[in-house]
């Protein structure tokens, strides 16, 4: 393994006055921002210039570049804590200063690529801290002959796809379905999509990366060497480094695909299809997802369950159709219930957007406030959970339980082929969800609450020891990170739910290429004990 540790001598050539200046000082947002401002003139950029970089809090446009990419409105109020500065990333060689002035200040920095943070730790902290923003990094170059495509860092979803349908109809990613998400998170942390049983993860498909290190140099998988590598492909690239962009493989897809979706009740043999839905939904054909959302609705003015059966597969109606009277005749599916249509029409069509272009839409039709948590599902759920389940959703009528199927290509990776550890074994994924429209003391406390008390309801039919969760459903209540230098113990508590028996090697890769912990948030992986 490489070393990647910098010198503190090389560190005060880089920035000499820095380390003269003592906390109380830095502890103050301008403080901090006139020091980083300093740091970056020692780096060349013509002091004009900076101001187009580095964004100070009585900037015009702070506000406005600071809430462009939050998604979660939890984190977007008067009292959520304010970075000291922004730097707008543009080109390498601003990611490059922005790492070395924050390790040089001893300034936490935040990475943020597109904002889809369920609990902010990309752009919100507890103490002073800059804001490295990488949306302006959205170059998409796609290789149609050589089935590859490089994707910037703060790169959308949906300009991803939107760029691979626009050079070939034959090729897509196994990525996610909201468009609006940003490449390094998504990839980084192992995100998936409808293509999960075809195809994988996403980080199954990244082929090389450019990244840039603790020290301010930029890699590639070649100079950073397969230990980081297989770090940042599911453990997340913000506790290593600053993501620049990813080399991804792309995927045959045929020129026609299926959409399909059937919905039924509590009351209308709901259960019995759920039921069914997990004998058979990831031993199936690997070419079909079927996605279950349960929610509360009304039926003939009464509040019940309602299950939505949302499907894709890789093929023409006439062979899902086939295939599920064969192997899941409890759902019902007809012809009706089916759409034929490109893989890229198939996009918008689970994006819930208005066309293809539409995909270029950076912003998301609204954003709330919102509580997301994750559990993986190991053995069937039996007809009294799912019935127990369904009175709960219903007694607390704001959550929805969406449950992801597991199998076809997930069963076939191992567990240790990349960080993401959640492989064969797991029946489905469950992501609970709540969300909420208001603003408030009372509101806030109310809805986080009613998801708390859903996961624990779901103790009995989850997994155990630990109890799993998914990095990109980040979620502080199982555990945190404090500031102490010791903080091995209390990253493992999060780690192991995250990563499993990849938990430690992940902290080994972290030890060698940011042995001075610039790279660090709630729940990043933590160093090991001193």
């Amino acid at each position: 393994m490489k070393s990647y540790h910098m010198s503190m001598e090389k560190y005060l050539l880089i920035c000499p006055f820095l380390f003269l200046l003592n906390p109380p000082i830095l502890a103050s947002p301008t403080s901090i921002y006139d020091a980083v401002f300093e740091c970056f003139q020692n780096h060349k950029f013509p002091k004009p210039q900076i101001p187009q970089i580095l964004y100070n809090p009585t900037n015009p446009s702070f506000q406005t570049l600071l809430q462009s990419t939050v998604r979660n409105r939890r984190f977007n109020t008067t009292a959520t804590p304010k970075p000291a500065a922004i730097i707008a990333a543009a080109a390498e060689s601003h990611v490059t200063a922005a790492v070395i002035c924050a390790a040089a200040a001893q300034i936490p920095l935040r990475i943020r690529s597109g904002g889809h943070d369920f609990e902010g730790t990309s752009y919100v902290s507890d103490r002073p801290f800059l804001l490295l923003d990488m949306s302006g990094f959205r170059s998409i170059a796609v290789s149609p002959a050589g089935r590859t495509a490089w994707v910037d860092a703060g790169a959308t979803l949906g300009e991803l796809y939107y760029e691979i349908s626009k050079k070939t109809t034959g090729l897509a990613f196994p990525g996610g379905v909201c468009p609006t998400v940003a490449a390094a998170g998504h990839i980084s942390g192992g995100g998936y999509g409808n293509l999960i049983r075809k195809y994988g993860l996403t980080v199954d498909h990244v082929i090389d990366a450019r990244v840039v290190v603790a020290d301010g140099r930029v890699l590639d998988r070649g100079s950073m060497g397969e230990d980081l590598f297989w770090a940042i492909r599911g453990g997340g690239g913000a506790s290593f480094c600053v993501v620049l962009a990813f080399r991804i493989r792309l995927v045959p897809v045929p020129a026609t695909v299926t959409v399909f979706r059937v919905e039924k009740s509590s009351i209308d043999g709901g259960v019995e299809a759920l039921y069914k839905y997990q004998q058979v939904a990831g031993k199936i054909d690997d070419g079909v997802f079927i996605r279950v959302v349960v929610s509360p609705v009304s039926v003939n003015g009464s509040v019940v369950a309602g299950t939505r059966f949302i499907g894709m597969f890789a093929g023409n109606a006439s062979r899902v159709l086939s295939i599920m009277e064969s192997e899941f005749p409890e759902l019902g599916l007809r012809m009706s219930d089916c759409r034929e249509m490109p893989w890229i029409e198939s996009v918008v069509e689970w994006a819930g957007v208005n066309g293809v272009t539409s995909l270029l839409d950076r912003k998301p039709n609204s954003a709330t406030f919102v509580k997301r948590k994750s559990d993986y599902v190991k053995n069937l759920i039996p007809k009294s959970g799912l019935e127990s389940i369904f009175k709960k959703v219903v007694e607390l009528r704001q959550v929805i339980i969406t449950f992801n199927p597991y199998g076809g290509a997930m069963s076939r990776i191992p567990e240790s082929s990349t960080p993401f550890p959640h492989r064969a074994g797991n029946i489905f994924k469950i992501q609970y969800s709540v969300s909420w429209g208001k603003e408030g003391e009372v509101a806030t406390p109310k809805y986080i609450n009613m998801m708390r008390q859903l996961y624990s309801f779901m103790t009995p039919y989850v997994s155990q020891n630990p109890r799993e969760a998914y990095l990109n459903y980040r979620d502080l209540d199982i555990g945190t990170m404090g500031n102490s230098g010791n903080s091995y113990e209390q990253g493992k508590v999060y780690g192991l739910k995250y990563f499993k028996g990849n938990f430690d090697r992940l902290v080994k890769v972290k030890t060698e290429v940011d042995p001075n912990n610039v790279f660090r948030n709630e729940q990043s992986i933590p160093l090991p004990p001193f």
